[in-house]
């Protein structure tokens, strides 16, 4: 937390987000409360609330959510996928810790179970106590809970999910080998025959050349790769991306597969325009994509 000492913001103490996977900037946010604070085996991990954003929730001084535009990650991440699909019963979900991928997933009535693979306990254990409206389905009959290794995971479980959903932090420390050439041939082999891989993928603004190199590795991998992205304010530079990668030939995570008006009462993102749209991306994206 920095405690700035001008005069108009004296004795605010305000947050500052600061990686150097973002060199030479960083979004402050201004804190109202410190809520919890700790050092888990893996990770740095506070809560606090905030006078614009509501509850944060940080590992290793970098923001995954804050009460105000979850939602717009959160669902699109679950749902792009998921819609992609006629008939996704096996949900994997490697990282996830904060709950909020696992319920959209739930939202799906074709999914039969969840499986939810996080590495750190404490970042359930402190989403559960401080992260309420995210963290509420860890009970849920469908769900089930591993705390273990995703990569190791993948490997253990071959042929056995329609979706796998990375909800990673950025490959830094414990999420490097998410976005390794090895872990996307692991998840390749735990899909089923017709499955779809949906990757966090990072911002064109401050990463294209890394989503390049991982695009490039996923095509040769993947029968179809694709690139997806939302909007959410209190991620770096304002959006976030997604690799969709579908092991069948011929299948295309853009193409809408199931009617979702019977969800549209409990979303605040996902719709069908919004769906197809995410896939559009601004040339000079669309152009080194191409070129991968």
């Amino acid at each position: 937390m920095n405690q700035l000492q001008d005069e108009q913001h004296k004795n605010e103490t305000w947050f500052t987000e600061l990686s150097e996977m973002w060199p030479g900037e960083g979004l402050s946010l201004q804190v109202d409360k410190v809520i919890h604070e700790e050092q888990s085996q893996y990770q740095h991990i506070v809560v606090f609330d905030t006078v614009s954003k509501g509850r944060v929730m940080c590992l290793d001084g970098v923001i995954q959510v804050t009460k105000s535009d979850e939602f717009a990650y959160q669902e699109m991440i679950a749902h792009l996928p998921l819609f992609s699909l006629k008939n996704p019963k096996k949900v994997l979900i490697i990282g996830g810790g904060d709950g909020g991928v696992i319920r959209e997933c739930l939202k799906h009535d074709t999914v039969e179970e969840v499986h939810i693979c996080e590495i750190d306990e404490r970042v359930i254990e402190v989403s559960k106590e401080y992260l309420p409206w995210m963290s509420s389905h860890f009970n849920h009959e469908k769900v089930h809970i591993h705390i273990y290794d995703g990569a190791k995971f993948l490997q253990e479980n071959k042929n056995t999910f329609d979706c796998i959903i990375t909800d990673s932090s950025d490959p830094i420390g414990p999420a490097e080998t998410l976005f390794s050439k090895g872990f996307y041939e692991m998840a390749h082999e735990a899909l089923t025959d017709n499955g779809v891989l949906c990757c966090q993928a990072e911002s064109i603004w401050l990463h294209l050349e890394s989503i390049v190199e991982w695009f490039g590795t996923l095509k040769k991998i993947f029968a179809n790769v694709e690139y997806a992205y939302t909007m959410i304010p209190t991620y770096p530079s304002g959006m976030i991306g997604f690799f969709m990668a579908s092991k069948k030939e011929g299948h295309q995570c853009k193409a809408i597969a199931r009617d979702s008006s019977s969800l549209q009462d409990q979303l605040r993102y996902y719709n069908d325009e919004i769906h197809k749209a995410s896939f559009v991306l601004p040339q000079f994206a669309a152009q080194k994509l191409a070129d991968a």
